[in-house]
């Protein structure tokens, strides 16, 4: 099994019969970068022009080459790869002899052939390990040569300093030189012969390697004007496709990514070297550029056996049997990307029946990404979790960073957001702050509090925020790390969407950590907004080659109707963006889970406007600007004799038996907001009538009293703020955060009470009567003489469900209703989880989503 080149994957998928996509290629030196990220859009952008021709002279191409090589537009020639412009070369040049420095390139043989022109090997030595000695080459040159180097050489990787060829050029001005530089990107400082090129030397140039678009076909060649000028006249019309003119003359201007190429070649090769050197019978030279020389030192084993056998097992390697100067003992590898190396490496360990080095493996792991916030992630991620803690796995759920004003205590104090707690609770965990390494709870429009394992690290601003990813990011891998060392497998859930283009370059939440945890995305989305389809084609659109290459497929989250209409459309997906649609997930009524944020919360329905039963109490939220921890209400949705009513205005307080002010992240911010609002007028009017109760939570509890101070200037410059005095309490702000699990009792009820408080600030004060109080008789609420207005610290108060119907029939009995007396709704989270879990499960195609776990 030889063929002449490398990358041709057709060929090899035909050998082995593994499908091409299954073929790991080590046979083409391709960038292992991939394309750059712009690729994908100014194709996109491009494809207008393919109703017209090409630009037959490639000005805009060229001129962009002469700026980046620095000589003259009259200089440069474009041409269908730079293959196409060797084969018309040797017509140009017409010498009578060319002499090729090998091991090399076949082709350049071939093409001098093909025109009648004697061809010379110059070869170098293996015991030199093949350095160029410009010394004996000058030896045989006369005025009739064509010399042609490939710097940096191919198959070697070893390159010749370009001023070691403008020298011998100039001292040899009537012999033709022609260097072959398709490599010299890879090569950190490489000093490229197009720099004031002697006029006896003709460069090639290749964009297509090191931009990682072999199938685009670009190719420069440099030169004088009169050799430029016939080789163009020797060129058919339109030689160069208008979409790969784009693309060109995009990358010549793109010299961030040939560094970052350059470095990221230079650690990887390092590493592969390293390994490979371990391999006895391996001579492994020390090649410069984006691919490795490898001599096969057994007497046993060459190249054509040994890339058979590699291949049944899906790898491809360059055998360099036909390269001028070489034999079957040598072999050709790229290098690539960090996993597919290693892979590499295990499969030679195998062959070569050494042990395989010592890799700790990743363990198995999915990601549930979005389209958008507020696809469903969340509850996907937990359905997921139930499914397999069913299905006998030790799992847990991880979700890098968070975003979220609803965050919850874990026993050891530590603060983690309330979606992983309920993630926590569908694999039977107790919540971990391993699980949400980063908390970001916005305190204003542009800045959040940073909470790192648990523990705030300080206020900052986006661009403070941004700089101090890099460290958070590390934090976010040893989090990872300890967490899927002590389970089978790990649920990621990623944040807001993929394709937000402004925060890709910083990213640590999506496909970044998608790809340090090796871990298949499944992008979900809300048809039930509308525009799924769409949502997932464009999210596709703006990702990068790696970013899509770990979407393994869509779920199509809260569809109501008949999953047949859609087959036309999830055909039309996976024919646009090769991947499947795994699961068709029904709408989820009153699932019974938190919501992951507000989003939901704010987007509830009024339902005073449609339930207007006599014998309901209505109990009204205040939606405050930087509400926090909403899901202290969500148990009073599964009551029957409950309206919860958000209100946005005090218009909309109309005379709701309870009002509840919840937490806040700005208490002193939305404290300012109800006065400006004339929120105090009207909750005022509706106590003098002494029908409605008021309940403060946490910052709603500071805000109910008489004063707030800041000495620490944590919401203000320090001066604080009076409270809305319906309790006689003064808060002081703390520097340190109170953060801790409560378990206590009511104490008019007698009723268990059981939460966590988070929260800056002392309270005191007198003439309020105690609430809430622990375990210990330590006091953690307050209330007026009158009972109508109290409030607490603890989050959570009324998820227990006998003191929540014990409240609720309290609020009956003053509106002059028979007190229910029993619990009707129960806060049950573990049936929640069941019921979800089985709908996802009946949904999702779960044989693939196993297939990508065991992968």
């Amino acid at each position: 099994m030889t063929f002449q080149h490398g990358g041709n994957i057709n060929k090899y998928s035909q050998e082995s019969g593994i499908p091409r996509e299954c073929i790991l290629d080590f046979s083409a030196n391709i960038n292992p970068l991939g394309p750059p990220e712009w690729l994908r859009s100014l194709v996109s952008a491009s494809l207008h022009s393919i109703v017209n021709y090409p630009d037959p002279d490639c000005e805009a191409l060229i001129h962009a080459a002469a700026k980046r090589y620095a000589c003259n537009e009259s200089e440069i020639a474009a041409g269908n790869g730079s293959t196409e412009l060797l084969f018309k070369l040797p017509n140009v040049i017409q010498r009578k002899r060319v002499i090729i420095v090998s091991p090399t390139y076949v082709d350049y043989s071939t093409a001098f052939r093909n025109c009648g022109i004697e061809v010379k090997l110059f070869e170098l030595r293996e015991s030199d390990d093949f350095v160029l000695n410009i010394r004996e080459l000058e030896e045989l040159l006369t005025p009739e040569d064509c010399v042609v180097i490939c710097n940096p050489n191919n198959p070697t990787g070893l390159f010749v300093k370009s001023e070691l060829i403008h020298s011998l050029a100039n001292r040899n001005p009537k012999t033709a030189f022609l260097i072959d530089e398709a490599f010299g990107d890879f090569i950190e400082a490489f000093d490229s012969i197009t720099v004031n090129r002697p006029r006896n030397v003709i460069a090639l140039l290749s964009l297509t390697k090191i931009f990682a678009v072999p199938g685009l076909r670009v190719g420069l060649a440099v030169a004088k004007d009169a050799v430029i000028k016939d080789l163009k006249q020797s060129l058919p019309n339109w030689t160069v496709n208008s979409i790969a003119q784009s693309v060109a003359e995009r990358a010549l201007a793109d010299r961030d990514y040939v560094i970052r190429s350059q470095k990221y070649v230079r650690e990887l090769r390092g590493r592969l070297t390293a390994d490979l050197r371990k391999f006895r019978g391996l001579t492994v030279y020390p090649g410069k550029a984006n691919f490795l020389l490898i001599r096969l030192d057994p007497a046993d084993v060459d190249s054509g056996v040994l890339a058979e056998k590699l291949l049944k097992q899906g790898i491809a390697i360059r055998q360099c049997g036909n390269f001028d100067g070489l034999d079957n003992r040598f072999i050709r590898i790229a290098v690539k990307t960090e996993q597919e190396n290693i892979l590499l490496i295990e499969r030679l360990s195998d062959l070569f029946s050494v042990p395989k080095p010592h890799r700790k493996k990743k363990t198995p792991a999915i990601m549930f990404q979005g389209t958008s916030s507020n696809a469903g992630k969340s509850v996907l991620t937990a359905a997921m979790c139930r499914i397999l803690l069913q299905d006998g796995y030790n799992v847990a759920p991880f979700k890098s960073q968070n975003m979220s004003l609803n965050s919850y205590v874990t026993k050891d104090g530590g603060e983690m957001g309330r979606a992983q707690v309920v993630q926590a609770q569908a694999c039977r965990l107790d919540p971990d702050v391993r699980m949400n390494p980063i908390l970001l709870k916005p305190n204003s429009d542009t800045g959040s509090q940073v909470i790192v394992l648990g523990k705030p690290v300080g206020n900052m601003n986006v661009g403070q925020y941004i700089h101090y990813k890099k460290e958070a990011f590390g934090a976010v891998r040893e989090a990872f790390d300890s967490l899927a060392a002590e389970h089978d497998i790990i649920v990621l859930e990623g944040a807001g969407s993929p394709a937000e283009v402004n925060l890709k370059s910083h990213d640590i939440v999506n496909m970044r950590m998608a790809q340090y945890a090796e871990a298949p995305v499944l992008l979900t989305g809300d048809i039930d907004r509308g525009g799924v389809f769409a949502s997932f084609i464009g999210t596709m659109e703006t990702l990068a080659e790696w970013e899509r290459n770990l979407i393994a497929g869509f779920i199509i989250n809260r569809f109501r109707g008949d999953g047949r209409l859609l087959k036309d459309a999830i055909d039309y997906t996976f024919n646009y963006t090769g991947r499947p649609t795994l699961g068709v997930v029904p709408y989820i009524s009153n699932h019974g889970l938190p919501e992951e944020d507000s989003v939901s919360f704010k987007g509830s329905v009024n339902k005073r406007d449609i339930e207007t039963e006599m014998d309901k109490i209505e109990i009204a939220v205040i939606d405050l600007p930087h509400i926090s921890n909403f899901t202290d209400f969500d148990a009073f949705q599964l009551e029957p004799d409950v309206k919860l009513t958000i209100v946005r205005n005090p218009a909309d307080l109309n005379s709701p038996d309870a009002i509840i002010i919840p937490g806040t992240k700005n208490t002193i911010g939305d404290l300012e907001y109800l006065v400006a609002h004339d929120f105090p007028e009207r909750i005022n009017k509706l106590c003098a009538v002494g029908t409605t109760e008021v309940v403060g939570i946490c910052g709603g509890f500071q805000m109910i009293g008489a004063k707030i101070s800041d000495p620490h200037s944590l919401e203000s410059n320090g001066k604080g703020a009076s409270g809305l005095n319906f309790l006689n309490m003064e808060t002081v702000l703390a520097k340190e955060k109170t953060l801790t699990r409560f378990t206590g009792r009511h104490i008019e009820s007698g009723k268990p009470i059981s939460g966590y408080e988070i929260h800056h600030g002392l309270s005191s004060g007198e003439g309020a009567n105690p609430v809430i109080e622990n375990e210990r008789g330590e006091i953690a609420g307050a209330q007026s003489p009158s009972g109508l207005i109290w409030g607490t610290y603890v989050h959570g108060i009324f998820d227990t469900d006998e003191f929540r119907r014990w409240f609720i029939d309290k609020l009956r009995i003053r509106r002059g209703l028979q007190p229910i007396g029993k619990i009707e709704g129960r806060y049950d989270i573990e049936t929640a989880l069941d019921r979800v879990a089985h709908v996802v499960r009946a949904s999702l195609d779960m044989k693939a989503v196993m297939r990508l776990l065991r992968r």
